[in-house]
């Protein structure tokens, strides 16, 4: 079944009206985001203090404050509807290709720029049979080398049988955030993890499930289906 985006782990609310009586949204912030959030947030607070007192502070203050807000945006972590079908995308983004692997699998290569939610789901409802951490390169997400950088190697056991999910980490601030550990049950579209700044997601579709999705089509994390009846 569907995961209920009530019930789903997440970080704190952003600044803003909660969900409620006025019918707006609640966006909240991903979990992971702490070591980069917080000392921009407060260099960015301290300057705003200090600028009415000091020309220098004033000097700090716009760019530490434009800063602290482009991170809130990126580590924006909003509620989802989530979608139908038997596997959805796991990942914000763009689908970078489509291909066929020796073993009859279809990899889905999801590229995330700086601009996506960097928070990932679950493509299909399951158990986690192992998340497995790869030191590797450091190439931009977009290049096919990208492949051999730092990754997290997620395995789930499902209706499909077992399904295969790549979170690839990019050049900048090269890290994966795990959320849930090898052998803890996940829903359909249940947060999984967080990759920090530009990256890619792969998921390897199994043999006899045709791609739904195309080249440079935009996916949703959680809404996105990528089969296809």
């Amino acid at each position: 079944m569907p995961h209920s985006p009530t019930t789903a782990p997440s970080g704190s609310p952003l600044p803003g009206p909660a969900s409620g009586a006025s019918g707006a949204p609640r966006v909240r912030l991903a979990r992971g985001a702490s070591p980069w959030l917080v000392p921009t947030v407060a260099t960015a607070a301290l300057s705003l203090a200090r600028a009415r007192k000091s020309p220098r502070a004033r000097l700090v203050a716009v760019p530490a404050t434009a800063l602290a807000a482009g991170m809130l945006w990126f580590f924006r972590d909003p509620e989802r509807e989530i979608g139908q079908g038997r596997v959805i995308s796991p990942a914000d983004g763009v689908v970078q290709s489509i291909m066929p692997w020796e073993d009859g699998r279809t990899r889905v290569a999801v590229f995330m720029s700086p601009l996506n939610v960097h928070v990932n789901r679950a493509p299909l409802a399951g158990t986690v049979t192992s998340v497995e951490h790869i030191p590797g390169g450091y190439v931009p997400a977009f290049n096919k080398e990208s492949e051999n950088n730092e990754r997290v190697v997620w395995h789930f056991d499902t209706e499909l049988g077992d399904i295969e999910m790549v979170q690839i980490a990019g050049a900048v601030a090269r890290r994966i955030v795990p959320y849930l550990p090898s052998g803890a049950k996940v829903e359909q579209g249940e947060r999984l993890g967080l990759i920090r700044f530009g990256s890619r997601v792969d998921v390897y579709l199994p043999k006899g499930v045709e791609a739904a999705v195309e080249v440079g089509q935009a996916t949703t994390a959680g809404v996105t289906r990528l089969d296809r009846d």
